[in-house]
């Protein structure tokens, strides 16, 4: 087990990949927040706002990936996840490269 590993609930698990997906255009767009928001606590995104911000890229797949490993998704979870992860793409009404490769990167640690 490794010593920083997180044991998130699935809704702190969904905010902070959702505030990945915000930020991989490297802009976090108030309505990307906003969306975000609207899909949790205040609380549980305050919190994992303030975690997310304290990580780099990297760091925070292998958080993400840790998670997956610890929660137990199913398959309609996990499409309700996709689902939200495309809002957010999409909030801006494009999709550019740098969000679509995050995508596929999600895809591939999510399935």
């Amino acid at each position: 087990m490794k010593p920083e590993q997180n044991h998130w609930t699935k809704e702190e698990l969904k905010t902070y990949i959702l505030l990945l997906c915000a930020k991989a255009d490297h802009v976090e767009a108030e309505e990307e927040l906003n969306l975000i928001k609207s899909k949790t606590s205040a609380e549980t995104f305050d919190k994992m706002y303030q975690e997310f911000c304290k990580d780099d890229e990297d760091k925070s797949l292998e958080k993400i990936q840790d998670a997956i490993a610890y929660l137990d998704y199913s398959n309609q979870e996990l499409a309700k996840l996709k689902m939200d992860i495309q809002q957010v793409f999409s909030t801006d009404n494009t999709i550019v490269m740098k969000e679509r490769n995050m995508g596929w990167i999600l895809d591939n640690i999510l399935y």
